[in-house]
């Protein structure tokens, strides 16, 4: 069969009963593309493997519905060779881990025969912390580092300080220090090696932003408040979504941003802002939100999402 006309979408991700249908963006994107009678063939990435040069899945085609108790449906177990698709969705959870990378490296020898959202290669060339340092002039001030004695300088400027793991994910391991304390920044160093530390921007208090990008341009917004006493805006542990719009400032940086990562291949992400600041996450490898921005707002990303690969 054609791989043009052979309406397969594969998503990439973690086990199906492990995602929580009511705000998870894989089974958004996959409803909207089963209304254009699209396939939806689903795997974990340990079900990956390259079999006589061919990139082969072992997972199932599967039906998502809402409104079902169940919200999934196992139509039919099957090994599938992934170039018979016309879109894969990489959107298994982080961390980012040598899992995660040589999945990207499976993926990138069939990229130029299905389209891979995001592409594997940018992924990898994207680290969601890192890849802020460019960006520099638009945050709080952060350094990227293992090094204690830098970290004791930092903190000679910046008594109140966040500290995160380069590859942390989900608000985990995000730690707020009121001063220096050597023996756990230690601690964190020997489990993550390299951290982020950035001054503390108390305004976290009223909430982020986060910005959804799509194919370059900037595609909605919604703000996320920590719950009281809390520094972490996370959903995940327990922030409050709310609909929110973004300042000037915020939307022209959003726009150099967007534009960059579609030069950089990146088609979906999402950004945040504290208090106008980017505060140096740069979601890539498997941006989340859209459901509850259409929850909060009534606005489709997913439509968006699909529209603009012309699905």
């Amino acid at each position: 069969m054609n791989c043009m006309t052979n309406k397969i979408v594969a998503i990439q991700g973690n086990h199906p009963s492990k995602l929580k249908p009511l705000t998870d963006t894989s089974v958004f994107l996959a409803t909207e593309i089963q209304k254009k009678k699209y396939k939806i063939y689903y795997y974990e990435p340990k079900n990956l493997s390259i079999i006589n040069k061919n990139v082969i899945a072992e997972g199932y085609f599967i039906k998502f519905n809402y409104y079902n108790k169940n919200f999934y449906k196992i139509l039919k177990k099957q090994k599938l060779n992934l170039s018979k698709c016309k879109f894969i969705l990489i959107r298994q959870n982080p961390p980012f881990n040598l899992e995660y990378i040589s999945t990207t490296y499976i993926l990138d020898t069939i990229k130029h025969k299905v389209k891979i959202i995001n592409d594997p290669t940018a992924i990898r060339n994207v680290s969601e912390k890192l890849y802020s340092s460019k960006y520099q002039k638009y945050m709080p001030s952060t350094i990227f580092t293992q090094n204690i004695h830098e970290i004791k300088n930092f903190f000679k400027n910046h008594p109140k300080v966040i500290v995160k793991p380069i590859h942390g994910h989900g608000g985990n391991d995000i730690y707020l220090f009121n001063k220096f304390n050597k023996n756990l920044i230690n601690k964190i160093i020997k489990k993550h090696n390299h951290i982020m530390c950035q001054k503390f921007l108390p305004k976290i208090s009223k909430g982020d932003k986060r910005v959804f990008l799509i194919n370059g341009k900037i595609a909605g917004v919604i703000s996320r408040v920590p719950k009281k006493g809390s520094y972490l805006s996370n959903m995940s542990k327990g922030g409050q979504a709310i609909n929110i719009s973004l300042t000037k400032k915020e939307a022209y940086i959003s726009k150099i941003i967007a534009q960059d990562l579609k030069k950089q291949k990146i088609y979906l992400s999402g950004i945040d802002f504290i208090d106008q600041k980017l505060n140096g996450d740069i979601n890539v490898t498997s941006p989340t939100g859209l459901k509850t921005l259409y929850d909060l707002s009534g606005i489709n990303l997913a439509k968006t999402f699909w529209k603009e690969l012309k699905a």
